[in-house]
This record gives structure tokens, sequence and C-alpha cells, in this order.
């Protein structure tokens, strides 16, 4: 024991443990900041690729919205065109159907239809 004491004893014994001591904790440290570097270069495309996606998500909602918006009124135009369609059926099959009468109630949901705007034709995008 006595012996190890005296060869750690010398100056440059204790200096070789403390550069030691230190040099552990540097080299954690030069590590720790390679780890850290190396995480933030993956983590920053995923960022950018995360925030591209939102902003596509984004744009996929926005027209989901118009083309519900856009379905709803072309049913609510499918169930007022059935309703008339119906109502003409119901006019040419009853007993008392004129070729005059029929025009001039079709010539009515005509002008009707024009003048309240409850029909449009709307574009299908088929071109």
């Amino acid at each position: 024991m006595l012996s190890v004491l005296g060869v750690l004893g010398g100056a440059g014994g204790f200096a070789t443990i403390a550069a030691v001591v230190v040099k552990r904790g540097k080299f954690r440290a030069e590590a720790a900041g390679v780890i850290t570097d190396t995480a933030l270069t993956l983590v920053q495309p995923m960022r950018i690729r995360m925030a591209e996606l939102e902003a596509e998500a984004q744009t996929i909602r926005e027209q989901l919205r118009a083309s519900n918006e856009r379905s709803r009124r072309l049913q609510a135009s499918i169930a007022h065109l059935r309703t008339t369609l119906d109502s003409w059926y119901a006019l040419i099959f009853a007993p008392d159907a004129s070729l005059q009468s029929i025009r001039h109630a079709v010539r009515e949901d005509r002008r009707r239809t024009q003048t309240s705007g409850e029909v449009r034709a709307e574009p299908t995008g088929d071109r």
C-alpha cells in the first residue's frame, strides 16, 4: 500500500489521475454534443416534412369542405328536379289532362325556377 501511495504520491501520479477524471467528463460532453447534433440533423428534415404535410392536409380539408358543400347543393337540386318531374308526371297522367294545360304548367314551373334561381346548372369539371 505504501508503495502504491509512493508511486501515486508523486506529482505526476496525481496529475495523471486528475487528467483522466477531467478528460472523462470532457469525453462525455463531446459525446453528448455529437449525439445532439446528429439528432438535430435528423429532426430538421422531419420538421420540414411535417410542415409540408400539415399544409397539404389543410388544403385537402378545404377541398373536402368545398366538395361537401357542392354535393349538398347538387342533392338539393336533384330533389327539386325530382319533385318537378313527379308533378309533371302527375299532370300528364291526370284524367282531365290536355296538352295546353301541361304546356302551361311546364312553362310556369320554368318561369318560377328561373326567377327564383332554385336550380342552377353547375359545372361538372368533366372537360
